[in-house]
């Protein structure tokens, strides 16, 4: 485990790009996890920078979306499929058919979940996985008691994550109570993983992930033992940790 302490958002925005950025360039068809909401955004805009400056190239690169809300089009502005195209897709030369994010429409969702976990396994597996954190320790939806081999699934959401996220709806009772979510089993398959976090509301989270006990209610926690992870926290997002190398 690696952990990265920075000043701000903006620096661990730049400091993970700029691992996603290498890894890329070491391998050109290379697998990304890739995770939604407000904190990966900068680190997406630094990507596109790379990418317009011809830094990187995304020609190659497929991707695979944590979760996507039941019940949301593709073309809901509050859809991840909407936020990845808006903040991503749309701003590199990535292939389109190459990124994939669930289907919040899908009749059958038992089925659809299948069908994402052969995709990723048709892929080679996931070669780097991006994870943000919940104020709860959630990663993806993998809400508190989600099984730690727990694969693509429909997960009902808490009253605290739907709260969460009600600041992008006009108000709560818009924001969906399930979403299709990679389970904790999944996201651990993968390669590589860099959870960024940033922000003093998440500095209780990140103390339990990193100085708790690994258990099945801080989801986060589970994946601290991956082989080969990194941690990039700002300041505030690492105030409690009482060890900070």
């Amino acid at each position: 485990m690696k952990l990265i302490i920075v000043k701000d958002a903006a620096e661990m925005s730049r400091k993970a790009a700029e691992i996603f950025a290498a890894r890329i360039k070491k391998k050109a068809n290379l697998v990304l996890g890739l995770a939604t909401g407000s904190t990966p955004e900068k680190m997406y805009a630094e990507l596109a920078k790379m990418n317009r400056r011809k830094e990187v190239d995304f020609t190659e690169v497929s991707t695979f979306n944590l979760d996507e809300y039941v019940g949301l089009r593709g073309d809901h502005d509050q859809s991840y499929r909407y936020f990845m195209n808006k903040n991503l897709f749309n701003k590199i030369n990535i292939q389109k058919e190459n990124t994939h994010v669930p289907d919040g429409m899908a009749l059958d969702t038992k089925e659809t979940c299948k069908l994402y976990e052969l995709a990723i396994k048709g892929a080679g597996g996931v070669d780097l996985q991006l994870l943000g954190i919940g104020s709860n320790g959630h990663i993806a939806f993998n809400e508190p008691g989600s099984p730690k081999a727990s694969r693509t699934r429909v997960v009902k959401l808490t009253k605290n994550t739907i709260k969460d996220n009600s600041r992008f709806f006009k108000k709560v009772s818009e924001v969906p109570t399930k979403a299709l979510s990679m389970g904790n089993g999944t996201i651990n398959e993968a390669k590589e993983i860099v959870l960024i976090a940033n922000g003093a509301n998440k500095a209780k989270a990140v103390k339990a992930t990193l100085e708790g006990p690994v258990t099945e209610a801080v989801p986060a926690s589970l994946v601290r033992d991956h082989k080969k992870i990194t941690f990039i926290l700002d300041e505030e997002a690492a105030s409690l940790l009482t060890k900070k190398k």
